[in-house]
């Protein structure tokens, strides 16, 4: 690996030349104080280091590593067990991929998951240097988290005319952020794929939701986190979330927004240790809210007219909610036409089946870097998912030669395409209907 000097209209970056691709590190797109909405950046002065990882946003785990629960620790191994994390508020950057002599390439911009509470663009297997290979430039960001990106108070409303949803907000501004500059790095500002898993495909779900971002990018990719979900895991009002705040406020011993926006990062997360043994709602209170601005109105009412984009969708045969995540990406693919895909290959290693996530090593090119030992069936599958995706992100169609067909889900066709330890096919999927009937009945009909 050698050092490579991209010179630009905003300034001069230096990052690391690899073998089939550069890669701008760290590179801040926006800066912000806490509990403040941020503002882009849009020049550099002298020469800027982008050869290392940037900060990741402060999160509970950076106090309370909680590597005693069975669940955290899997993670842990999965996706951070040897990565030197830094934590700062100062953590809005992106890590940029792009292929050599890259001019108008497409571009992926890509948001982690992590419950709205955690995770990071320097998590495996976040490198885009498998899709660089195909032509396509992999944007990773970074946004704020848990208590910093989803607080909210009525100061708030009184200063911006808006509440909440600071890292919902860094998303959009981290996707304006790559329309006005990716050019610089050899990119198509008007081929724009948004991606993400979980929470951060959550999150895109919502973007789609919002005309007034129409014309912003023109595909969505969706792992694990697309659909109508259960009415209990929607988005509430901003100011249902107060008395949430305060009792949290209360926890770290502040009684105004002043004494919180100044509070210790290590209080903040002890209080929020504390209220999540008190309360059974935190996941409810600690993400995004109906805003007025990037959630207009209730997600059941905005689902039924998202941006008339190209969408794919895919979940995992052990995913959270298996049943559910299958029925409600399925529900919203044959309202939309999406391409769907569902991972039936369990992972090697461990009896904890195609787990929550476990297709991101497949469709970043990552299996190598793992703990676990992979056959040559995955090493296929990784290239078909990949083939698949940086044709998507080329066209809007993920079918290319030697791929088997796959054609998308809607009111006419109800197949998807599996990815199986056999082969790689279209197949109806059999779904749980006893569990996702239980589940329906908290479900807004559409």
């Amino acid at each position: 690996m050698s050092d490579i000097t991209l010179q630009s209209s905003i300034g001069t970056f230096t990052g690391n030349e690899q073998e089939y691709c550069y890669e701008f590190l760290g590179i801040p797109y926006a800066k912000a104080g806490r509990f403040e909405y941020s503002t882009l950046i849009d020049s550099y002065e002298g020469v800027f280091d982008a050869r290392k990882m940037g900060n990741s946003c402060p999160q509970y785990r950076q106090f309370h590593a909680h590597l005693d629960v069975p669940e955290r620790l899997f993670y842990h191994k999965e996706f951070r067990q040897g990565i030197d994390f830094k934590y700062d508020e100062d953590c809005l950057n992106l890590n940029i991929y792009t292929p050599k002599e890259a001019k108008n390439c497409p571009v992926i911009v890509y948001f982690h998951g992590g419950g709205f509470n955690s995770g990071s663009n320097n998590e495996e297997p976040f490198r885009g240097y498998e899709l660089a290979k195909r032509g396509i430039i992999t944007v990773f960001a970074n946004y704020r988290v848990g208590v910093l990106g989803y607080y909210c108070h009525e100061e708030i409303q009184k200063k911006y005319g808006r509440n909440g949803n600071f890292g919902l907000d860094d998303e959009v501004n981290a996707l304006k952020w790559v329309r006005a500059h990716i050019q610089e790095f050899g990119g198509d500002r008007d081929n724009i794929s948004l991606m993400g898993q979980s929470a951060g495909a959550i999150a895109i779900q919502y973007l789609c939701l919002n005309h007034d971002l129409e014309g912003m990018f023109s595909k969505a990719v969706m792992m694990s986190g697309a659909g109508l979900f259960p009415k209990m895991a929607l988005p509430k009002k901003a100011e249902e979330t107060y008395p949430y705040w305060q009792e949290l406020m209360t926890l770290a011993g502040c009684t105004t927004f002043e004494e919180f926006r100044r509070a210790d990062l290590s209080t903040i997360h002890d209080a929020y240790e504390e209220i999540k043994k008190r309360r059974k709602d935190n996941v409810q209170n600690m993400m995004p809210v109906v805003d007025g601005v990037l959630i207009k109105d209730s997600v059941d009412v905005l689902i039924k007219d998202p941006l008339k984009i190209s969408y794919m969708i895919g979940y995992t045969n052990s995913d959270l909610y298996a049943p559910v995540m299958a029925y409600i990406g399925n529900r919203f693919a044959r309202d939309n036409g999406a391409y769907v895909y569902y991972f039936d290959i369990d992972a090697p290693g461990d009896k904890n089946g195609a787990f929550h996530s476990s297709d991101l090593r497949y469709m970043f090119g990552r299996l190598e870097t793992s703990w676990r030992r992979y056959g040559e069936r995955d090493k296929e599958v990784s290239g078909q998912m990949m083939d698949y995706l940086a044709n998507f992100t080329k066209t809007a169609d993920p079918n290319g030669e030697g791929l088997p067909v796959w054609q998308k889900t809607d009111h006419h066709q109800h197949k998807v395409l599996a990815f199986s330890r056999k082969n790689t096919k279209m197949k109806r999927v059999t779904l749980v209907k006893p569990l996702v009937n239980m589940l329906r009945k908290g479900e807004p009909k559409a």
